[in-house]
């Protein structure tokens, strides 16, 4: 039997938790919380949960719902973060976390309402978790939606010092009548695409074996086709759409115009955007429709990926789709541009069996 030291104090300091720099840690985070907060945030000072109230008696936050249904999401970065610690530039990655949540969350029409984290970490650091969560607040306030609480996990023991991980989840309400689920798509219909502003928070494990161990390239290197340097390009945070959709749904509050939006992430185009198509339709997709941003054909070149490669992993342009009813198209992207995002009519909506293919 091993023989205990008896004058031997052990503290949780000495396991790798110190808890006054936690305590510093904590105490930086709640400004950011409050910024994002609307009047149905309810306070409940020192507790174990986050409240907010679905319907606000009065004013501008007033819902009157009939039917309400709630609607939830849940979503990371992934390998992204590799590429934030390896240029020690941590506040964009908090808008990929929110984005790729809320994104998920408003496609079936959805607005959402409130945001938690939970960020582990190897290590107390008061200033790398206040970069983190301060990109987190500014994802939510682009989304209108409340950041109330989160959760921060210091494990020294699964985490290498300057690692770290983060998850999210967002919860949405809509109203039952309103509900987008795709099913009331039909032949006729146009997909509309919706722009990317890159790559967003999918297929970073290859696109850091491509750049980096490939063609062995920097974080500092500079790219030809921008002013950019690759650190910078790829750090590029996730295009939020939930104003967007907002936006579109709210004008056209009294026809049904929109019949299913779909998130494009890991699988690309086809495999997200046949998630929301009835079995009785295809979704037939014109090649060449929309301009690929840069940023797609510089790593296949680099990596020498087959073409049917990068439209299963990569969004290659098109971040967010809408099938929409073919009247309606020429409105809807004159809705989308007033709110800067550039769109593209990319398919059509023909009889099928519920797949997205090309045309």
């Amino acid at each position: 039997m091993a023989k205990i030291n008896s004058k031997t104090n052990l503290s949780y300091k000495d396991s790798g938790v110190d808890l006054k720099t936690y305590q510093e840690s904590m105490s930086r985070l709640p400004k950011l919380l409050k910024r994002t907060h609307c009047p149905r945030v309810m306070p409940w000072n020192n507790g174990f949960a986050g409240l907010f109230a679905l319907d606000f008696n009065g004013g501008l936050f007033s819902r009157n719902y009939q039917e309400p249904v709630l609607v939830s999401g849940t979503d990371g970065v992934g390998t992204k973060l590799k590429v934030a610690q390896m240029l020690d530039r941590h506040d964009s990655v908090g808008i990929d976390l929110v984005a790729m949540c809320v994104n998920d969350t408003i496609c079936c029409g959805a607005e959402p309402l409130f945001f938690l984290d939970y960020v582990a970490m190897a290590a107390d650091d008061p200033g790398l978790l206040e970069q983190i969560v301060a990109g987190i607040s500014a994802g939510c306030l682009e989304s209108d939606a409340a950041l109330i609480g989160g959760e921060t996990a210091i494990m020294p023991d699964l985490y290498q010092p300057g690692d770290y991980d983060l998850a999210g989840f967002c919860v949405g309400i809509v109203e039952k009548s309103q509900l987008i689920d795709g099913s009331a798509s039909v032949p006729g219909d146009v997909v509309l695409g919706i722009a990317s502003n890159g790559i967003h928070s999918n297929g970073f494990s290859l696109v850091r074996k491509i750049v980096f161990e490939h063609a062995g390239l920097s974080p500092e290197d500079k790219v030809d086709f921008c002013e950019q340097t690759i650190g910078e390009l790829l750090l590029q945070p996730t295009q939020l759409y939930a104003r967007a959709t907002r936006e579109v749904l709210n004008h056209n509050h009294d026809e049904a115009v929109v019949h299913g939006i779909a998130h494009i992430t890991g699988g690309g185009l086809h495999e997200n955007l046949a998630r929301v198509l009835p079995t009785t339709v295809d979704a037939l997709i014109t090649p060449d429709s929309w301009p690929v941003p840069p940023v797609f054909p510089w790593m296949q070149n680099l990596g020498g990926v087959e073409s049917d490669e990068m439209h299963r992993v990569f969004n290659m342009g098109i971040g967010l789709t809408m099938v929409v009813s073919a009247d309606y198209v020429e409105s809807i992207q004159q809705q989308l541009a007033g709110i800067g995002l550039e769109s593209w009519a990319i398919g059509k909506i023909v009889d099928g069996c519920g797949e997205s293919r090309w045309a």
